[in-house]
């Protein structure tokens, strides 16, 4: 089933297959098992190409490597992605098929690639690919599942803001802190949560007007997502798709951190090292949003809710350390976090790129 092309890019495999009920395209991208299977989410996105689609599966599956070795989790890195062609409607039984199809696939590389909920699919999703393999996470509570790891990703941004203040202010302290939020989806609501309750004031935006109706209960400011990331605030936090920092606005940002739940969110990483000549700190977004990782991690390994919370907390603790790093090598914090990701990474025998492209 599928075809594997080996070592492309210097991931160890990459599976692309037509799925035998829905007709539609998959791609599962493993970049490495170094530490453990690789495990991540499956993507349904709308591609203009099937190339477009595995080049995501390639940068997002390096990705994943990188957050779960600087995490220190023993797992590798992965990426589903299924890719309806544009003008393709998904109803129900087609969606089922889908799935079906993904279990299918997922059960053919034997263990080596854990799948779990991304953008696009659910825990619903997930429970129809435990139909086909065993090796999902993220199913519905009522099926033994860790249920939505949204939750847990925006508690891990929180930890990761607490951290940027801690190392440019000395206090952790969120009250009053000026919070820019863009995208409140299942990640960027409840952080905007979260913040609320933790003191900060919100600037909030969404490509739903819907989402209007979530700023008015927060008691947020409304801006449209282009305005939002350039307002004057202390945080930006980008939690929708990536390259939201790109060339056409970094010299507009008016904040003095970059840390959201996004991934990719820089646009390409010279973009790093200009936000740090500007004066701007930038969590590195696979170290910041890697609650969620850390949540299915848990339900794999079956640990308690307690040490759950240590290890998402710990993020803080990850990213003052590459801080620190990033100051003792004159180096830019993308590049420090590199560091200690590909360091553990040698450690454990992986070859790893000395550029890691798609990393951020």
């Amino acid at each position: 089933m599928g075809r594997a092309m080996s070592l492309l890019n210097g991931h160890e495999e990459v599976a692309v297959h037509r799925g035998e009920r829905s007709g539609i395209y998959l791609v599962i991208a493993v970049h490495s098992t170094a530490l453990g299977p690789a495990l991540g989410g499956a993507r349904l996105w709308r591609y203009a190409t099937l190339g477009d689609g595995i080049a995501d599966a390639l940068r997002l599956s390096e990705a994943m490597t990188y957050k779960a070795a600087a995490a220190g989790l023993d797992l590798g890195g992965g990426k589903a992605v299924l890719c309806p062609p544009p003008d393709r409607e998904l109803g129900p039984a087609i969606r089922r098929a889908l799935m079906l199809d993904l279990g299918d696939l997922v059960e053919t590389l034997d263990g080596r690639y854990v799948t779990a909920e991304d953008v696009g699919t659910g825990t619903d999703d997930m429970a129809i690919v435990a139909e086909r393999t065993s090796h999902v996470a993220g199913k519905p509570l009522e099926d033994g599942g860790s249920g939505d790891p949204s939750p847990v990703t925006a508690r891990g941004v929180e930890a990761a803001m607490r951290a940027c203040f801690e190392h440019l202010h000395g206090s952790s302290d969120l009250a009053g802190r000026v919070v820019s939020v863009v995208g409140l989806g299942h990640v960027g609501l409840p952080l905007a949560e979260r913040l609320v309750a933790a003191g900060a004031e919100l600037i909030v935006s969404d490509i739903d007007p819907a989402k209007r109706a979530d700023a008015d209960r927060l008691g947020a400011s409304w801006l449209e997502p282009d305005q939002a990331t350039v307002a004057e605030c202390d945080v930006l936090a980008p939690c929708a798709l990536g390259a939201a920092v790109n060339p056409d606005n970094i010299a507009a940002l008016r904040c003095e951190i970059v840390c959201g739940a996004a991934n990719n969110m820089l646009a390409g990483d010279a973009l790093a090292a200009e936000l740090s000549e500007r004066g701007i700190l930038y969590a590195p977004d696979f170290i910041a949003n890697a609650g969620g990782l850390i949540n299915v991690y848990g339900e794999v390994h079956d640990l308690d809710r307690e040490r759950l919370d240590e290890l998402v907390d710990g993020i803080g603790g990850a990213l003052r350390r590459v801080f620190d790093l990033a100051e003792e090598r004159s180096a830019t914090p993308l590049e420090a976090a590199r560091a200690v990701s590909s360091e553990r990474l040698e450690t454990a025998g992986a070859p790893v790129l000395a550029t890691p492209a798609g990393a951020h």
